[in-house]
């Protein structure tokens, strides 16, 4: 809660940002918010600042006891610093895209952590809602208008950026670098990042779907139920309401994502139907509806795979496997009627 000197702040995640978000509540015991970012103040650290009323610290150029930090800001995409001050336990601010990584990772924590921070994503902090999860807080903080907004400059102690208090073409030069030197961290740890995440996506998503659908063809092709009904409905293909009837076994939802991988069905009577078509033992008519007919299974192995692809929630995908599968069987055998009529215009 707020007192008379601070107000308390709440820090949200940015745009592809990691953490529900902090609570910053300065103290007369914590009331800096110490800037390890390079090239002074970040504007990030003078916005905590400004709203809470703490005072802001350039990390690098002013030594600080950590019992008086309450929150510490930060531009690191995941290699020391990231999990340095999580592990003293300090409030950490990243201004880059993070999320947990490095050597300390297990130290980074969502109660400890919340990064791609900009401006924006602070605010002053509602009383009301004090003791509600940092999620809810997250979606409900606001600015609020009992309370100031704006602290006098003079409690914000901004650190000369070339630690001597001379500007001249030192202190030039030296901003300079150091907003060169921003510029080309936030690029390098936006690539690094992105490329955590793909690893990640990879290792946690990909790979595992890769091993059940093997694991799947190896099923079908040992026991050979795919080809024993493949050759089991090969009769049906004899008529065309044979092939509507194809369609809907190939699409019923407890056999496709069995018929799915190997693709058995299609591959023994496609080349059936393929050969009596062409040694005229059957119309041309029937090439197109058994082309949809034999492929009523197709992708329906794949269902949870491309959802979870898709980030899909887990009460998504239990929800839209059997919507997929179950709409399979009323789209198949339509899908064959309507291409044996077109079948007739060709």
């Amino acid at each position: 809660m707020s007192n008379s000197l601070y107000n308390d702040v709440f820090v949200s995640a940015g745009n592809g940002g990691w953490g529900p978000g902090l609570l910053v509540s300065p103290n007369e015991e914590r009331n800096v918010v110490l800037s390890v970012t390079g090239g002074g103040i970040h504007p990030v650290a003078a916005r905590i600042a400004e709203l809470s009323g703490a005072e802001a610290v350039d990390g690098f150029t002013t030594g600080m006891d950590d019992a008086r930090v309450a929150v510490v800001v930060i531009n690191c995409g995941g290699t020391a610093r990231i999990g340095v001050y999580p592990k003293k336990k300090l409030l950490t601010v990243d201004v880059f895209p993070g999320e947990p990584s490095g050597p300390l990772a297990k130290y980074i924590t969502e109660d400890l952590f919340v990064s791609a921070v900009g401006t924006s994503n602070v605010a002053i902090f509602d009383g009301a809602l004090a003791n509600a999860p940092a999620a809810e807080a997250a979606a409900g903080a606001h600015v609020s208008s009992s309370r100031p907004t704006v602290v006098p400059q003079e409690r914000i102690r901004v650190q000369p950026r070339n630690g001597s208090g001379k500007r001249g073409i030192v202190g030039a030069f030296s901003t300079a670098a150091a907003g060169f030197g921003a510029i080309v961290g936030n690029i390098i740890n936006t690539l690094l990042s992105s490329g955590r995440q793909a690893i990640q996506l990879t290792l946690q998503t990909i790979l595992p779907f890769m091993a059940y659908v093997s694991l799947l063809i190896g099923f079908v092709t040992f026991t050979g139920i795919s080809t024993w009904i493949a050759n089991a409905v090969t009769p049906l293909t004899s008529s065309p309401w044979g092939l509507i009837l194809l369609g809907v076994i190939t699409a019923l939802p407890f056999l496709s994502p069995i018929l799915g991988p190997g693709a058995a069905i299609a591959q023994v009577v496609g080349v059936l139907m393929g050969t009596q078509i062409a040694t005229g033992a059957l119309p041309i008519a029937y090439a197109l509806p058994t082309l949809f007919a034999i492929n009523g299974q197709v992708g329906c192995d794949f269902v949870p795979v491309g959802l979870a692809l898709g980030e899909a929630k887990p009460e998504t995908i239990a929800v839209g496997v059997p919507a997929v599968l179950f709409s399979r069987l009323i789209t198949s055998p339509i899908a064959v009627v309507i291409a044996w009529l077109v079948s007739f215009l060709l």
